[in-house]
This record gives C-alpha cells, structure tokens and sequence, in this order.
C-alpha cells in the first residue's frame, strides 16, 4: 500500500551543512520529521557538492513520520556570483556593470542547472542564464 503523503515544504540548506538549529530543525520539527534523520541524509547527499553551497529542497513528508528528499542545483545567482568573483548584484544592473563572466562560464552554468531548468537545449538554458546575469549586473564577453 502507498504511504499518504501528508504534506510538502521547500527549504533551503547549505551543502554539507544541515544540522538541528533554526531553520531547519523547527521547520521540521513540527512537521514531526526526524530531524537527525533528514541532517544525516541531507549531508550524504550533498558531500559531492561544493561545502556551503545553498541547495533548494523540496521535502515530502508522509503520515507515517518518514520522508523524501529532492535536492536542486544551486541558484543560478550563487553560481553567477561565484564565476564573477563578486559578493553581490549591482544596486542599480541597468547602469552599472559589477563583473563579466566569459561564454564559456555562462555554458558551464547552464549545463550544471540544464536539470532543473525548463529548457530544451543548452543554448535556450544559456538564455536563461543570461537574463539572471543581466539582471544582477554581470556582462558577458
């Protein structure tokens, strides 16, 4: 018999990094999932990752207390920022110019996220990727 899916929650955790304290622990707590349980797992998962990496999740909790994970690539403006080697966006992006990032860059950044965006190729990805670079500041030469 099918377990009943009770319900879902999104939260993000960095790679490697999952432990009991805020957020992650009450968010979970009171949705009665074992928190150590899911830290455990979580951190296995993401070894592979860059350590501090945010990572999206999407967590399914069922009635019978136990759970599933679907851990998502980082954000495409973690990765723009990480490439640009700048701490933040631009104030104002239509005028000023924080850092660029090659075409190569812009393509490895798509190939990672192509999973969890909604393109078909890795050119309609790169345009994808391209808006968010734009929208922070970040020039691509």
């Amino acid at each position: 018999m099918a377990k009943k899916l009770v319900g879902t929650m999104k939260l993000q955790v960095k790679a490697g990094q999952a432990n009991p304290s805020p957020p992650v622990g009450p968010a979970l707590g009171q949705r009665g999932i074992n928190i150590m349980e899911f830290c455990k797992a979580f951190n296995a998962k993401t070894a592979d990752l860059e350590p501090g990496a945010p990572c999206p999740t999407v967590i399914s909790y069922y009635q019978d207390k136990s759970f599933t994970m679907d851990i998502k690539t980082p954000p495409a403006s973690y990765l723009l920022k990480k490439a640009a080697k700048v701490n933040s966006g631009a104030k104002t992006p239509s005028r000023e110019t924080i850092g660029t990032i090659s075409a190569k860059q812009l393509r490895e950044i798509a190939e990672a996220k192509m999973v969890d965006l909604s393109a078909n190729d890795v050119e309609a990805a790169m345009k994808i990727i391209l808006g968010s670079a734009k929208s922070m500041g970040i020039e691509v030469k």
